[in-house]
């Protein structure tokens, strides 16, 4: 009764925080149980967030989704049934209690795959202007650098490159400083 079924992305819902236990049981069942013509990816999106902490730029990775887990496979057989059974996974993305008596999940679309893995960040590229966090004008107060403490007034902003020109007063003379965004924060 199998079909030759073609190679997607799926969402696996999982318990909110447990997504590495997931991925980590799910490749454990793939190498164990000899399914890599079938699944061929697990993956958990993430992206860096830089904090400052006592002065120093401090990133770490944060989870994109919590409670999700993507995988590529090809749904055939009993692999979907081996995929809800990991431990920490609920099932898939917007199934019914139909789809899952038949063993069905909804792929994500092309575009959607894209975008969560970054290949093309539409979102970003129109919300970049948006996410700028400064007014040009407004006065920040240094926080890295050499200049740490010094407050000065935002003279332009650089939204791609996340740097500003800051004029802070040296020696009662403006001098412009190139910064990033980590490097300020509001007065």
């Amino acid at each position: 009764m199998s079909t030759e079924q073609e190679k997607n992305w799926y969402v696996i819902r999982a318990i909110g925080g447990k997504e590495g236990k997931v991925k980590e049981y799910l490749e454990k069942e793939i190498r164990a149980s000899h399914l890599e013509d079938y699944i061929f990816q697990v993956l958990i999106p993430k992206e860096k967030v830089y904090t400052i902490r006592n002065g120093k730029k401090i990133s770490k990775e944060k989870v994109s989704y919590p409670g999700y887990v993507l995988v590529e496979a090809k749904l055939e057989g009993q692999i979907p049934l081996i995929i809800r059974n990991i431990p920490n996974v609920l099932g898939f993305l917007g199934e019914t209690k139909e789809d899952s008596r038949k063993m069905k999940a909804t792929p994500l679309r092309q575009e959607e795959v894209n975008r969560i893995l970054g290949l093309v960040d539409d979102l970003n590229e129109k919300g970049e202007g948006q996410e700028t966090p400064f007014v040009v004008g407004e006065i920040v107060k240094v926080t890295d650098g050499p200049f740490s403490s010094f407050q000065g007034t935002i003279e332009s902003i650089n939204p791609e490159t996340k740097k500003l020109v800051v004029s802070v007063k040296i020696f009662e003379r403006k001098t412009p400083l190139e910064l990033s965004y980590t490097q300020v924060v509001k007065e």
